[in-house]
């Protein structure tokens, strides 16, 4: 019974500590997948399992893409590794300016790192918004994927 519990508090939590990561540089869709786990290893709820393998398969696609996402997206507008790295280095300053703050630390940081290895301001521009978008796809799977898992979970209970 308190095992139960424990298992649903600390499943719920993940799930929601998983939609936070979506957007935070945390494994957002591998911490959902383990909240859904704990809440199918109590006693309350059991989920089919082609949907946990599903979820599964989805979680590490959407993982792996939040990495080549965002690759895809420099190199499609122009940009070098620096700006991919400035894109990231830039989100994580940007964590202390709150959402928006993501957001718009993700684009300067890619602007800035192409500026930093020469390239003129109108490719560095377009570097930058390609890693920018890139970032947005790759949130955006994330939060779909961990919506999902959360749907589930409350479903179960339904």
């Amino acid at each position: 019974m308190i095992i139960d519990i424990l298992l649903l508090v600390f499943g719920f939590l993940a799930l929601i500590i998983g939609l936070i990561g979506a957007v935070l540089p945390l494994p957002g869709p591998p911490l959902s997948f383990l909240g859904l786990m704990m809440i199918h290893w109590s006693s309350k709820v059991e989920f089919e399992s082609s949907l946990l393998w599903t979820l599964a398969g989805l979680a590490l696609l959407v993982t792996v893409l939040d990495y080549v996402v965002p690759m895809w997206g420099v190199k499609r507008f122009g940009g070098s590794k620096a700006g991919m790295w400035g894109s990231t280095i830039g989100l994580i300053i940007g964590l202390f300016g709150g959402p928006f703050g993501i957001f718009i630390g993700a684009f300067v940081g890619g602007l800035v790192g192409e500026l930093m290895v020469g390239q003129d301001s109108k490719t560095a521009t377009r570097a930058a918004f390609g890693s920018f978008i890139g970032f947005l796809f790759g949130v955006l799977l994330k939060v779909v994927l961990c919506v999902v898992m959360i749907w589930y979970a409350c479903m179960a209970f339904v």
